[in-house]
């Protein structure tokens, strides 16, 4: 069983519960999902790079992605609807957990001139969007195995009803956010 399910069920249920004065354990806000996606301009031109982003996403998530298509036609990028334009993955349960631990305590401190992660990026609704830059700070994949530096966005999506709510939340699990 992951850590962070455990500590979420010991630690910070009970801590939550004291801060916002839940009458019920149900009211207290959880991890629903974890969506981990690669967004693809260039798999227009280069087909291969869609295999490489596949295979980057497989070995990062430990699950296999969903390729995503263009909705709509936009003449000014040469894209037609239903062209592949990335992947996605989206993570419940014990494989979001093990993911949501790997990126709090190994790949985010591995950043270069690591400060933390940003404050703002919640959506009013809870759910918090994070951006990195390279999929390398992932132990799991090799430096010469990769064809091309790509980002990867991840948003994690909580039952909470208010940002101050997810933030909390996360900061129990032990997101880095940068000091305001």
């Amino acid at each position: 069983m992951p850590r962070l399910r455990d500590a979420y069920k010991s630690e910070i249920v009970p801590a939550m519960m004291e801060r916002f004065s839940y009458r019920n354990i149900m009211e207290v806000p959880r991890l629903e999902k974890i969506v981990v996606n690669i967004g693809l301009g260039e798999a227009l031109q280069n087909a291969k790079a869609l295999d490489a982003a596949t295979n980057d996403l497989t070995t990062i998530t430990g699950q296999k992605p969903v390729t995503t298509r263009a909705r709509k036609s936009i003449a000014n990028f040469k894209l037609r609807a239903g062209n592949p334009i990335g992947v996605k993955v989206t993570l419940r349960g014990e494989k979001m957990y093990s993911f949501l631990d790997r990126l709090i305590n190994i790949a985010l401190p591995r950043q270069r001139d690591f400060a933390g992660v940003p404050r703002s990026a919640f959506d009013g609704r809870g759910n918090y969007t994070l951006g990195i830059r390279e999929q390398l700070l992932f132990v799991e994949i090799e430096y010469d195995s990769i064809d091309k530096v790509r980002g990867l966005e991840m948003t994690i999506v909580t039952t909470a009803k208010t940002d101050e709510e997810a933030r909390s939340l996360l900061e129990l699990f032990g997101m880095p956010f940068a000091k305001a």
